[in-house]
């Protein structure tokens, strides 16, 4: 990555690695899928997030199988209705984590300040002009074990109604926080560099009200999600950090490490 910084190409890239865990099979031999509720309400006690989320659509159903079990402290997309027939699109991209406050360094300011920058831009594509705001810059939020910089935009949408969704993603998605800036070539670098598909993982967990014209989508990071793959599946999760020309190699696998250690450590234990 840092090479590609210097030929120009980039400013920062997410670059994530996925870790995975067989599980045993039943005594029969059968696959059974695990209890994703068991795991959510763990991961609620031991480690409280405030876009925490859980989906489980069986096989059974018929339908397309969803597993995924989620502490997201980051918020992907807001919408809030407003009288008139507006309404206001929000993001809280985080960029920075350490252990305490004081572990935070002029590289994770910088950093949080260019994905804040990216996110802005991305909002203004579906905004009315000069509504797009940074509301909160490089606010230090404590979750768990860590902290994080954590900013917030805010934009009046330009139209709401059919098609909304489509708009919104198409201008933001992937989230600017795990994919990098320039974000297409940031997006170009990691297809080149990660081994293993994301699956779920920094993509988009949340709940859209149509009626109600209101919606909040997390960001898909401290995430499992569990698939099928004979004996007793794999479960999966995923973690990672935010390179760019100022970062250390050592200092960056220890933060994926510090975002992975408490999870992992509550999805494997015994009670």
């Amino acid at each position: 990555v840092r090479d590609r910084v210097r030929r120009g190409d980039v400013y920062q890239v997410n670059v994530c690695r996925v870790l995975s865990a067989p599980l045993a099979a039943t005594d029969a031999g059968a696959v059974v899928e695990p209890d994703a509720a068991a795991l959510a309400a763990r991961l609620a006690a031991g480690n409280p997030a405030p876009y925490a989320a859980a989906v489980h659509v069986p096989a059974a159903t018929g339908l397309d199988p969803v597993w995924v079990v989620s502490a997201s402290p980051e918020l992907y997309l807001s919408l809030e209705a407003a009288p008139g027939g507006t309404a206001s699109l929000a993001s809280g991209p985080i960029k920075g984590t350490a252990r305490t406050p004081s572990g935070l360094t002029a590289k994770d300011r910088a950093e949080n300040v260019m994905i804040t920058d990216l996110v802005r831009n991305d909002l203004q594509r579906v905004c009315r002009p000069g509504t797009v705001d940074v509301t909160d810059l490089l606010s230090v939020e404590e979750h768990p074990g860590l902290v994080h910089l954590v900013s917030r935009v805010r934009g009046e949408l330009l139209a709401a109604g059919p098609g909304l969704w489509a708009r919104a993603l198409e201008a933001t998605f992937p989230p600017g926080s795990v994919s990098g800036a320039p974000k297409s070539s940031a997006l170009r670098l990691i297809a080149e560099l990660e081994p293993t598909a994301r699956g779920p993982y920094c993509g988009a967990v949340g709940w859209v009200d149509g009626d109600a014209g209101r919606a909040e989508l997390a960001v898909g990071i401290r995430t499992f999600w569990w698939e099928d793959e004979g004996d007793g599946g794999v479960l999966r999760f995923g973690t990672g950090a935010g390179i760019t020309w100022g970062s250390d190699p050592g200092r960056e696998w220890d933060e994926t490490e510090l975002k992975a250690d408490r999870l992992v450590g509550l999805a494997s234990s015994e009670r």
